[in-house]
């Protein structure tokens, strides 16, 4: 079985800046770490090869410093890794991410089963998995907590609101895990060491891909960003009501009324 993870590095600080000219995250010079929810992506694929056998390929795109994200997937047992990093991808959302991700899928031989994540820890759209199977064109099953595959069926437990639901789709397919659903490995300082000395992550840009260049990054990103801006919260006055029950709730209804509030 050949097994593709779509993973992410995100910031790792709170002290993020915006390009204001883009409306889009400057994400080079700043600290990143591996998506917490693509740990379980990680483990739910480990799990999976485990049980099942073949190989898995960490897939990514973004700066430079991204490979740093492949590398902790490859300490923890991936066998291949890829990271899509070109400037002609700067900018992208999420349809213009999933595009030139599923053009780099494409590129690898025979993909039984595509696992993202729930969605990104800076993003949190939940759209790069769906889109990326739109793209791909195979059967999508979200927000899964288990997953159990018989020959050429994958069989998933959804978690909805308030309930669970099962659902079953052939293969190839993709699937979005949630946060949580399982405890990810830790690796060993040996299997760490490995991953950066031994192990290689092949470096894909635009030119690597059959796609249209119109496509990538800003330039085809529908989604557009028209202003930025920090949210900071006012202080506000205080009252406080004192007297008998009635008494204070006719005062408290006069001033929902002074304030138009009723």
């Amino acid at each position: 079985m050949e097994i593709v993870v779509c993973i992410k590095q995100v910031p790792e600080t709170t002290n993020i800046n915006w390009d204001p000219r883009t409306g889009t995250l400057i994400r080079e010079g700043v600290p990143g770490i591996l998506n917490p929810n693509d740990k379980n992506v990680l483990e739910t694929a480990l799990q999976l090869k485990e049980k099942h056998g073949g190989s898995i390929t960490a897939l990514s795109m973004g700066p430079a410093q991204a490979e740093e994200a492949l590398r902790e997937a490859l300490s923890m047992g991936i066998d291949k890794a890829i990271l899509l990093s070109d400037r002609r991808f700067a900018g992208a959302d999420t349809l213009a991410t999933a595009y030139a991700l599923s053009l780099a899928l494409k590129k690898i031989p025979k993909v039984d089963l595509i696992v993202c994540g729930e969605e990104s820890a800076d993003g949190m759209t939940g759209q790069v998995g769906p889109q990326v199977a739109e793209f791909f064109d195979i059967p999508q099953l979200t927000y899964a907590t288990e997953i159990e595959i018989h020959g050429h069926t994958i069989r998933i437990k959804q978690k909805l609101e308030d309930c669970h639901r099962i659902l079953e789709s052939s293969l190839p397919a993709l699937i979005t895990v949630e946060r949580g659903c399982n405890i990810p490995r830790i690796p060993s300082m040996e299997q760490i060491m490995e991953a950066y000395r031994d192990k290689e992550v092949l470096l894909w840009g635009t030119g690597d891909l059959e796609g249209n260049s119109e496509h990538f990054g800003l330039i085809g990103s529908p989604t557009q960003c028209r202003r930025v801006y920090i949210y900071k919260a006012e202080r506000r006055r205080v009252q406080r009501l004192e007297g008998k029950t009635d008494e204070v709730a006719r005062k408290l209804i006069q001033l929902w009324q002074q304030n138009n509030l009723i």
